[in-house]
Parts: C-alpha cells; structure tokens; sequence
C-alpha cells in the first residue's frame, strides 16, 4: 500500500501548489468483510477530482459526497457505508475523513524518507460512528518525528487508534534489457512496483524503451551497485546469457532480496546454481532459499505479457507466503486475518 499512498501525496502536494483543497479518505474499521481492508486511503480534490479508491467504485460516489462538508469546515469527520444492502460483502466500513494540511517540513522528510527506503507508520485516530468528533485525523511518523496530516487535528487520549506500519516501495529489479524485459516491467509498473533496469554498457537502450521504469542502470556485473537491495526487493535475472546471469549472481551474493528469479529451464538453473556454489561456497541458506528457476508460476504461459504474469504472480505469493489456489477452492475467507 505504499506506493498508494506515495500517489496520494504526491497528488494532495499538486493540489496545493494549483491551490486546491483536498481530502484523505481511509478506511479505519471494518465490521464483516468488503472489498478492500482497513488501510486504504483515495484523495478527494476541490474540484471533485478522485485518486485512488477505498472499494470496488460504488462507495467512492459516497465519500464524494460526504467530502463536501469536510471542504466547507475544515473539520474531521467519520463516515459509515453498509455495504450489507448495497455491495453484498456484508460489511460495514468506517472511513476517516480529513482535510489535508501538511506541515512545512513534510514533504521533504517523507520525500527522503521514500528514497532512503526506511518504513514509516501510519497513525489514524477515530471514533467507530457517524460524526464530527473532536481529535479524529491521522499523523506520520518516520522514525522519531511525526508530522500531522489533517487541517485541525488534535489529538484525544480515549480516540480509537488504527496504526499502519508501511514499509519501503516494492521493487523490482530487473537485470536484462531485452523484449521480454519491457513487458515485464510494464506488468510490474501496473502493479504498482518501482522498476529498475540493469543493461549492460555495450547496450543501445535507454529509459524511454521501458514504459514504467523508474531507473535504467546501464553497467557490468562486477560494477553493479547493491547497496539498496532489500528485503522489499525483488529480482530477475533475464540477460539470455548464461555468463552475464552468472556473473550477476556472483555480485548479488550478499544482499538479502526477497526473491530472485532465473530464466530458463530447469536444466539451466541446476547448472548455474552448481558453477555459483563453485564461486561462492560460502554463500548463505537464505540467498539460495529465495531463488526460483524456471521463474513463474505454472499457469500454462506462453507469451512474454502471460510470462510477465506468471513471475509477478509468484512473487505475490512468495513473498506473501501464499499456496497459489483458485479462490473457488480456498476455505473461509479470502483474506487472512492480520
């Protein structure tokens, strides 16, 4: 959900400099079930404009409306939507309404925050009704500082607390620059992902042959740069050069990804894994635990678009710690309890 709410400041921080007024909706509670979980947010500008949703697109027409009197006085407001008689999820939202204010020294800090990749919380204050409610709004902290987010927020000791603890962006690495590549990071864009390209030097690309990357590396193997590779990264090797992959593996030994994905057949992994393990004894169980080959899931895949989603599929479920299954054969309900 990160990245969801990086496009909600980014777009509340627009709205300011063409001087609008905007909104934060998110969605505190639940009682039953619906289409989304507690944690999401959408944006209502002044001039009706929405970023983002907070369900399948009927309750949004509703936070619309209710967003107008938040427009008119300043002041917090909680929201209820049945969506029992009206969605068929059986379940009753409760979404804090709030004007966005941010305090001077928001933008920069949250900004380098995101680039720093280091988490922050989100912190929501609420009562579980319908009403205007003296210390309901939300704060953000990163680290230490915290930086209010709504117009008049203050904060009330017996408020209902809903914390969100969000980590950096996802992001996916990937280290290779052929066709197959950009219909990947096209997918992985779509997502929501942040997409870096590793090329080699000696390749004519650039990052406008990548719709949706956000960087493009051009370097060797040896040079690459790891040091942002974390535990919300994840990456696939895709060079179609057994040496460069190889090469490449080598360099990324001692990094923590949380998931890396070798093209190729069965045979091709079993080889390259035996020549890195002849390079790199030493490496760790965990680096080797995280590394899938062929990368994908086997969902009878053909194309580089269907390919494409069968490894951001994979690494949904990897990383989430999901069995892929159809829904129609899960038992209870669709999304685990937290």
């Amino acid at each position: 959900m990160t990245h969801e709410f990086k496009n909600i400041i980014e777009e509340a921080v627009n709205a300011k400099n063409r001087g609008l007024k905007s909104v934060l909706a998110s969605v505190v509670d639940l009682d039953g079930s619906s289409y989304r979980r507690p944690g999401v947010r959408m944006l209502i500008m002044e001039d009706n404009t929405m970023i983002g949703a907070v369900s399948g697109g009927c309750v949004e027409k509703e936070v619309l409306l209710q967003a107008q009197s938040v427009f008119k006085t300043g002041q917090s407001k909680m929201m209820t939507y049945d969506g029992r008689y009206r969605l068929g999820c059986e379940g009753v939202l409760y979404i804090l309404l709030e004007q966005v204010s941010l305090e001077p020294t928001f933008e920069s800090s949250f900004f380098k925050c995101l680039n720093d990749r280091k988490p922050f919380d989100l912190i929501s204050y609420y009562e579980k009704k319908e009403g205007v409610f003296e210390g309901a709004g939300s704060e953000l902290k990163i680290g230490k500082d915290k930086f209010n987010i709504s117009e008049r927020y203050s904060k009330k000791e017996d408020s209902l607390v809903f914390r969100q603890a969000m980590p950096p962006c996802y992001k996916l690495m990937i280290i290779g620059a052929e066709h197959d590549a950009v219909q990947l990071c096209q997918y992985a864009a779509i997502t929501g992902w942040e997409v870096a390209i590793v090329a080699g030097v000696s390749e004519s690309k650039s990052i406008d042959n990548f719709p949706g990357a956000k960087t493009l590396i051009p370097t060797t193997p040896e040079n690459l740069d790891v040091s942002s590779i974390d535990d919300q990264t994840a990456i696939v090797l895709m060079t179609h050069n057994f040496a460069y992959d190889l090469r490449h593996l080598v360099a990324l030994k001692n990094t923590n990804p949380s998931y890396i994905g070798l093209l190729g057949p069965t045979k091709r992994r079993e080889d390259l894994l035996s020549q890195f393990i002849e390079y790199c004894p030493e490496v760790s169980d965990g680096f080797l635990d995280v590394i899938h080959g062929p990368a994908g899931l086997n969902i009878g895949s053909e194309t580089p678009q269907e390919i494409a989603i069968s490894i951001i599929s994979e690494i949904l479920s990897f990383t989430r710690k999901r069995n892929p299954i159809s829904l129609s054969k899960k038992l209870g309900s669709i999304h685990s309890k937290r």
